[in-house]
């Protein structure tokens, strides 16, 4: 072979095997990838059936459930519009508290509950972790312009004048 040939043999083995570590990194991060959904998009339908993501938002009010084992624990995670039970097999964070916000990465089941095989936890009094801050705002602001909705079309009957006879 002369020295040309070589060297586009070099090349053209250097470009294959820059091209499989390429791919072999994309197929690593693309399975590692969790998205985050909220309740309200989990009852929309819009959660993947068989694959991680996670779901957050804040634990609703009296609804830790702690079963005999001591580490099994149903809670449910509401961004206000809608809720979601989870299920988590696992101690929690020390900073795992109702009314609180959370996360947690798992799957949904086949009765539409979460399966949860990680729970993270606030770190302080005025942290939320943004995605979830963003989908109780939003909830928020849908169920005050629900409100005003309502009002209005409340409101509208009373306006129109009756006539008497």
């Amino acid at each position: 072979m002369k020295s040309r040939h070589k060297k586009l043999a070099l090349i053209a083995g250097a470009l294959a095997v820059v091209g499989i570590v390429a791919a072999l990194v994309l197929n690593a991060l693309n399975s590692n990838i969790a998205l985050y959904i909220s309740p309200t998009e989990v009852a929309a339908g819009k959660a993947p059936a068989d694959k991680l993501f996670r779901i957050g938002g804040v634990v609703r009010e009296g609804s830790v459930a702690r079963q005999a084992d001591g580490v099994t624990i149903d809670f449910i995670v509401t961004d206000t519009e809608e809720e979601i039970t989870v299920h988590y097999k696992g101690i929690l964070p020390d900073l795992f508290k109702e009314g609180k916000g959370v996360v947690a990465q798992g799957r949904l089941t086949a009765d539409g509950s979460f399966a949860a095989t990680e729970v993270l936890a606030k770190h302080d009094e005025n942290y939320m972790p943004p995605e979830a801050a963003k989908a109780v705002g939003d909830a928020h602001a849908r169920a005050a312009e629900k409100k005003v909705a309502a009002e209005a079309a409340d409101a509208a009957p009373a306006a129109t004048p009756q006539a008497s006879d």
